[in-house]
């Protein structure tokens, strides 16, 4: 049976369109048919929440065009990995406030790249507030599903944004499982730890076909580790669904062509745990070799194809960075015959 209940969720907003984690884009995805938007969260020096892909801003602000911060360029270790930029963390709100926001893929997207230097860095507190606008402008509901990004990093500088997420959900009635909010880590000790906080909404693992949460690195858990059907059943304890990288649903051959969907999706629905892969991006320079149309890494190919054959694996949701694409895409899905 062909479910009508799939989940578009705007990865970062429509950030294929609009630079990502601003309020044009989240705007614009759900003028195009988003279920939820997606903020990222990393905080400022003076403990906001603040919505950024990670907590290094060189690449999604106009930091680096500040002279008054050339100071602060510096290398830090992240989850185990040295990088060298401007961080959130050695920046105040106030301070955060005279920068605007970037497009990270400026080659890919000269579209969005129109659009730099317009927006400023938000507070998760804003996009909440925003996300009430639209579902009110809208006329139907609209959800939230932030990712607390690189929870054991925060944590080491003395931060605790679980609890600040679980927090400002409280204040804004959106802490119950009943609510349109779902909360995202690839930490699985960061999802633990919001129950602790006394989070009451759903929660989602996010797995990479590579590589495991830093958290667990010590115990040498991968993330492949956490998709078994044994491993599967433990995370339905404290999360409700996973959100694994597309191509551990449906692998890619050795010649980057879309191969055969693995058992992840049959194996996670057992265990009673929804799925919604990441990410969905009509550029060809993210599609298999197959659904790309001619050689521009910019051009769009054959999303919607795409889509379609995950849809069809009986996935429940699509993190989606050109929602109107992937709103064809479920359309297309749930009225064929």
């Amino acid at each position: 049976m062909v479910s009508t209940n799939i989940l578009l969720l705007a990865h970062r907003g429509a950030c294929g369109y609009r630079p990502e984690h601003t309020s044009a884009a989240y705007e614009l995805a759900v003028e195009m048919g988003a279920d939820y938007i997606e903020p990222d969260l990393v905080m400022t020096a003076d403990g906001v929440l603040v919505d950024r892909h990670e907590p290094d801003i060189s690449e999604t602000t106009d930091v680096a065009d500040h002279p008054e911060f050339a100071g602060r360029r510096r290398t830090k270790g992240v989850d185990g990995t040295a990088v060298t930029g401007w961080f959130v963390d050695d920046f105040t709100l106030a301070e955060l406030r005279t920068l605007r926001a970037r497009e990270r893929l400026g080659s890919l997207r000269p579209g969005s790249a129109r659009f730099d230097g317009r927006y400023p860095v938000m507070t998760f507190e804003e996009v909440l507030r925003q996300r009430s606008d639209l579902a009110r402008e809208s006329g139907r509901p609209i959800g939230i599903i932030p990712e607390i990004k690189h929870s054991t990093y925060l944590r080491e500088l003395g931060f605790d944004p679980e609890g600040e997420v679980t927090r400002l959900l409280q204040e804004h009635d959106l802490n119950a499982r009943s609510a349109p909010a779902w909360v995202q880590s690839f930490e699985p000790t960061a999802l633990e730890s919001l129950r602790t906080a006394g989070y009451r909404g759903r929660s989602l693992l996010l797995t990479e076909a590579g590589g495991a949460p830093f958290d667990l690195r010590e115990q040498g858990t991968t993330y492949a580790d956490l998709l078994t059907p044994q491993a599967l059943q433990k995370v339905a304890r404290w999360a409700d669904a996973i959100s694994p990288e597309k191509t551990q649903v449906i692998p890619w051959t050795v010649d980057d062509r879309l191969g055969e969907p693995t058992r992840v999706v049959a194996d996670a629905h057992a265990a009673g745990l929804e799925v919604f892969p990441w990410t969905f991006r009509a550029e060809n320079a993210f599609l298999p070799l197959d659904y790309r149309t001619g050689d521009d890494p910019a051009a769009h190919g054959r999303l919607v194809d795409e889509v379609m054959v995950h849809l069809t694996a009986g996935i429940d949701g699509i993190f989606c960075d050109q929602p109107d694409v992937c709103a064809q895409a479920r359309s297309r899905y749930v009225t064929q015959d």
